[in-house]
This record gives structure tokens, sequence and C-alpha cells, in this order.
């Protein structure tokens, strides 16, 4: 019997796709490639890291949505598998979020979280 790999999904909401390519605009970024990371650190173990590359990787996921690609790297992939990277703006201002069904906890401040 032959094994199926499951299937990983990663989903930018419109409000991010537009302050994405706002942001590459702003920065004189042609096409704008968001690499979305997990790195270990925080008070609940696991942080989130997102910045522009150049390039993608072999072992990387792609996603697009309006024009943005999404890359994640096989090590994150399974921390934000499901997951949707959102654009919110509160009487705090605005900023990128990630929400995240895998996420068992987070700490008090909200910029970690814990899997598992």
């Amino acid at each position: 019997m032959e094994q199926q790999q499951a299937t990983m999904t990663f989903k930018v909401s419109d409000k991010a796709a537009e302050e994405i390519l706002k942001v590459a605009k702003e920065n004189n970024i042609e096409n704008p490639i968001l690499r979305v990371r997990v790195v270990p650190g925080g008070c609940s173990g696991f942080q989130y890291a997102m910045g522009f590359d150049e390039n993608i990787d072999d072992n990387d996921h792609v996603f697009e949505h309006q024009g943005v690609k999404v890359v994640i790297d096989s090590f994150s992939m399974p921390y934000v598998n499901g997951a949707e990277l959102d654009y919110v703006v509160d009487f705090m201002g605005g900023g990128f979020t990630i929400r995240n069904p895998n996420a068992t906890g987070s700490c008090g401040c909200g910029s970690s979280f814990s899997c598992g």
C-alpha cells in the first residue's frame, strides 16, 4: 500500500497580502517573497520570524495569494500547517498576526507559542 503525504496548507488573508505588497512597494521590492519561519525562543518555546527573501530553496513550501509568495522552510512547516497570516488593526495600531491551530499555548505578551 502506498503512503500518501499529508497536504500542507498556509493561508494569507486579503488584508495581509495588501499590506505585504504595500511594504514591498515602499522598499522597492518588485516580486515580494515573504519568508515565514518558526525559530526556537521566547518564553513559550517558539517564535515566528518574517522577512523578505530573494530566494526560494528546494525544500521550501510555497503559497501564493494576490501576487504575494510566502515561503516556509521544511522545519517550520509542521508548526504552521493550517495557519493563516493576517494583518489586524486595533486601538494599539496594526500588525501581522498568525492564527495557528497547532499552537497549544502562548506567553502573556503573545510573542511566542508552544506546540504539542
